[in-house]
């Protein structure tokens, strides 16, 4: 299956997934690759928000713009739209697995499954923390999206 169509998601799609496909977009057309990418939260607490203005602060200062960015909820189709659905936390991947037809759980994976040198399989949710919280989140999601990146060259 060649990847073509990649979904990031976290619980609301403010924080995480939104710097998940901020980094992405960035990388990817650094490397010059054609992929389509989006983020969702599988709660609608935050439809139609931009990104947490946190989230969106520490990602300009590395160069990644979230502003066009806005939160829209997991949807059932998305497991047919998407060929990659990448969860940022394995609370978050159970909750979309009880959405996702059986028939396509194979494309639901954890985020960090690209980084296991980052030596966590979350990308822990920063709502509640601190500017080390946010850094921290931007340090994983790199890393997790250059391993992706070298995935995708591979395929």
């Amino acid at each position: 299956m060649s990847t073509r169509r990649i979904l990031f998601f976290c619980m609301g799609n403010i924080c995480r997934s939104p710097t998940a496909e901020g980094v992405m977009r960035a990388k990817l057309a650094a490397a010059g690759l054609d992929v389509e990418v989006d983020s969702a939260g599988t709660h609608g607490y935050h439809v139609g928000e931009p990104p947490d203005e946190r989230a969106q602060e520490h990602a300009a200062k590395r160069g990644y713009n979230l502003s066009p960015l806005r939160a829209r909820k997991l949807l059932a189709e998305d497991f047919e739209r998407f060929d990659l659905v990448l969860a940022m936390d394995a609370d978050n991947l159970a909750n979309a697995h009880r959405l996702c037809p059986p028939a396509k759980r194979d494309r639901l994976k954890l985020l960090m499954s690209y980084a296991p040198q980052a030596g966590n399989p979350h990308v822990p949710d920063p709502y509640y923390g601190g500017e080390a919280d946010f850094e921290a989140v931007l340090d994983l999601v790199e890393a997790a999206c250059d391993g992706l990146i070298a995935s995708l060259r591979t395929r």
